[in-house]
């Protein structure tokens, strides 16, 4: 196993629920010795764990872990030269559709890339190959499965296509390879909210100019009395929120180039 095949595997084991739940069967067995400490410890590793499945501990973690940021509309991107896209998975079974489908963040990526593009004429590139977390190597590519469908449900076809990715830092290297022969130096970059602040670390460090389009906003969803019970949501948002803040720190304690990426 190389060593960006062990990323998703580490942060499976380290983000919530499982963290925080494995912790809880650890203080447990604590317990059997230092009682008190064991349970107190077990008890707040529960507390934590319903916590951080709400949308309302999302939205007040996202303002403290993630930078100010404001969506992009198509005249902030008037001195932009591309405006790119990256991956955030596939589905590789979809049998309705007879063919692998972007997941639920890709397709919110493409939809506002597509609805950009259009809106300011700026040519259209997508990063993203098969990621370190994928079933296997056999599995379509994000390139391939983005360009049919910005194809066939958008009528648009990107310029540029980098389907050989595995994670972040793998985006921004072999996007800026593919601009660079056409003169292309600062772009708009859609990617999810949460995973924005470590896309624009990796791409300046390629050396593009990047204007952020952020999607997916950590907002309230529902009534106050439901943004604090535990939903599918708010466990995921607090658990990507988690991962970027975490992929983040990694990255900056990795001195080997091909882990640099921290995280997918």
């Amino acid at each position: 196993m190389i060593p960006g095949e062990l990323k998703p595997i580490l942060a499976s084991l380290v983000l919530p629920p499982a963290g925080p739940l494995l912790l809880a069967l650890l203080a447990l067995l604590l317990a059997r010795r230092h009682r008190g400490f064991g349970i107190l410890v077990a008890a707040l590793a529960i507390v934590a764990t319903l916590a951080l499945s709400t949308n309302g501990m999302a939205v007040i973690l996202a303002r403290h872990l993630l930078p100010p940021m404001k969506v992009a509309q198509p005249q902030d991107l008037r001195d932009v030269q591309a405006i790119v896209v990256l991956g955030g998975g596939v589905v590789e079974q979809a049998p309705e559709y007879g063919a692998a489908q972007p997941t639920g963040p890709t397709l919110n990526r493409l939809r506002y890339g597509a609805w950009l593009a259009r809106q300011t004429g700026k040519p259209l590139a997508f990063a993203g190959g098969i990621g370190w977390a994928a079933s296997g190597t056999d599995v379509p590519s994000e390139g391939s499965v983005a360009r049919r469908v910005l194809q066939e449900e958008y009528g648009l076809t990107p310029r540029w296509v980098d389907d050989r990715s595995r994670d972040t830092v793998e985006n921004a290297q072999r996007i800026a390879a593919l601009l660079r022969p056409a003169g292309v130096r600062r772009i708009a970059l859609v990617t999810e909210a949460t995973h924005m602040p470590r896309a624009l670390l990796a791409f300046r460090d390629s050396g593009l100019q990047v204007v952020p389009a952020p999607t997916n906003l950590p907002a309230p969803l529902e009534r106050p009395l439901l943004e604090w019970l535990p939903s599918g949501p708010g466990a995921s948002t607090n658990r990507i929120l988690l991962r970027e803040w975490l992929a983040r720190h990694v990255a900056r304690m990795q001195p080997e180039p091909g882990f640099t990426a921290g995280l997918p």
